[in-house]
């Protein structure tokens, strides 16, 4: 039976598993299909039968919501109110950054000093997170002033048992020491309950240095590795053997190379994500291209639209559906 997948308002058949069939095609393409074939692409798909259509409204058909430091745009970046908040709106997943204190905690923190976001100063590798001058009593400026959030209190919100489905992309920062910090993770991990099933497969680590691809592969061999950045060449070149993925600026995938990009990591079953995308015009071109996460600030925005599309989707393929059963039923008649 024939195979649709649904990506903004465009029906794609799906070419691994549908051999040609001229007059099927005729009648789908001309409307519903834009000139620039997307590639296959392992996203949800609705079956479309010869008598009935089984359509799952639950499944999703768009790509997975990402919280860009958690939800940023409400709420102070990289803190635990923030990753409640993108939890909260129905993100699949959220991002956030990782540094290491001078006395060995894990933060979660943009920035390497403090002064942009919080009413402390001075660089995170050089301060104690423990003491009566520790970062444990540092405050961020933006209202509701918030605590800098550890990497095990980050965990902890994950394996809350309402929270288990969520995906963490930890943005680990070049100027980190990779075994330094692998090992600090790795110790926070293990610690949970059930942590290789329950935990382990939601961790994606995002490197941005090839520096930190052996380390990772032999203190955090669990974690899915990603390929951050915005430079295609160096993908190419440092990390595309050694990934399991590639969370790519949008401004990168929109040049001609971008594209095609997107056509090899289709092609070779690689993640792909895309961030910052905060504008819904750009939240469109991205799920047009078929990517399996976008990372926003807007999570509650990116949300409503999918909600409003998936929606759309359904009637479409209601609609159609019924258009194909009937022209099913005449070209039946017409061949007894």
């Amino acid at each position: 039976m024939p195979l649709i997948r649904v990506l903004g308002r465009a029906a794609f058949i799906s070419s691994r598993t549908i051999k040609p069939r001229p007059l099927f095609n005729a009648f789908v393409s001309p409307l519903f299909i834009p000139q620039r074939q997307l590639l296959p692409h392992s996203r949800t798909i609705v079956t479309v039968m010869s008598q009935e259509t089984k359509c799952n409204a639950n499944a999703r058909i768009l790509p997975d919501c990402w919280g860009h430091r958690g939800a940023s745009a409400r709420f102070p970046e990289n803190t635990l109110v923030s990753f409640e908040a993108a939890a909260r709106d129905g993100a699949e997943g959220f991002e956030s950054d990782v540094h290491v204190s001078a006395d060995d905690v894990v933060l979660m923190f943009h920035d390497s000093s403090l002064e942009r976001t919080t009413d402390s100063t001075g660089k995170i590798k050089d301060r104690n997170w423990y003491g009566p001058q520790g970062m444990e009593h540092v405050r961020t400026i933006r209202e509701p002033r918030q605590p800098i959030p550890t990497f095990t209190q980050t965990i902890e919100l994950l394996m809350r048992p309402e929270n288990q489905h969520i995906k963490f992309n930890v943005d680990v920062k070049p100027y980190n020491n990779p075994e330094r910090l692998f090992k600090l993770m790795n110790e926070t991990i293990v610690a949970q309950p059930s942590w290789q099933t329950v935990l382990a497969p939601r961790i994606i680590l995002g490197l941005w240095h090839p520096k930190f691809l052996k380390p990772a592969k032999e203190i955090l061999p669990y974690c899915r590795r990603t390929n951050l950045g915005g430079n295609l060449a160096i993908a190419r070149k440092y990390f595309w053997n050694d990934v399991h993925g590639f969370s790519i600026l949008f401004d990168t995938l929109t040049s001609s190379d971008g594209q095609r990009f997107i056509g090899e990591c289709q092609r070779a079953g690689k993640t792909l994500i895309v961030w910052t995308v905060n504008e819904p015009a750009e939240m469109m071109e991205a799920m047009r291209w078929g990517v399996d996460a976008i990372i926003t600030d807007t999570t509650n925005v990116y949300l409503d639209l999918r909600v409003e599309l998936q929606s759309e989707h359904i009637s479409l393929f209601i609609s159609r559906s019924h258009i194909l059963t009937i022209l099913h039923c005449v070209l039946l008649r017409s061949f007894r």
